[in-house]
């Protein structure tokens, strides 16, 4: 009886002299915790039509170098995700570049990116995001695209091998439309 209170005795010593870890402490514990895939996360690519975007002073001068703007262009896209019972949710980020043109000047512009997620043929996310990027002095430099909340139904083991990410930037010419099936 004496040796199981002294343990109890030492064991409560011990507990009062560990130190409390506190919300930054567990959450270095966690980040040493070896991530588990948990799910497919789909692919994210630059769409070829629109992965670049002039903007030029005036839509009569579209196509006129000495009206450009600006250019803007995507080179390297990467991506997150995590996922619950329902929902698959893909940080998508981008990095860009942009140029300013004859008529441009340095200065914060807005971007029309367009995220999109397809499943083979289907869009099943499509949000336009109106992004800040900054022409440095220099003339051209580069930005960094974060979407961090693109939610998608969450399958049996992920998303769907035909799933993917498509971004690029809003051309605002509307995409044809399929017919209505009949049932």
């Amino acid at each position: 009886m004496r040796a199981s209170a002294g343990v109890a005795i030492v064991a409560a010593l011990v507990g009062c002299n560990t130190p409390d870890l506190g919300a930054a402490g567990r959450a270095e514990a966690q980040a040493n915790v070896t991530p588990v895939v948990q799910a497919y996360c789909p692919q994210v690519v630059i769409r070829t039509d629109t992965g670049f975007h002039r903007a030029y002073a005036g839509k009569a001068a579209e196509g006129d170098d000495s009206k450009l703007i600006y250019q803007a262009s995507f080179a390297d896209v990467t991506r997150s995700c995590t996922a619950n019972e329902s929902t698959l949710t893909i940080n998508v980020m981008a990095q860009g570049r942009i140029v300013a043109g004859a008529a441009g000047k340095t200065g914060d512009v807005t971007l029309p990116v367009l995220v999109e997620v397809v499943d083979g043929n289907d869009v099943i996310y499509s949000q336009k995001v109106a992004f800040n990027a900054a022409i440095p002095p220099e003339g051209s430099g580069q930005f960094i695209f974060q979407k961090p909340d693109v939610s998608i139904p969450n399958a049996a083991g992920g998303a769907s091998r035909f799933t993917t990410v498509r971004i690029g930037f809003d051309t605002g010419k509307a995409a044809p439309k399929k017919p209505a099936r009949r049932g």
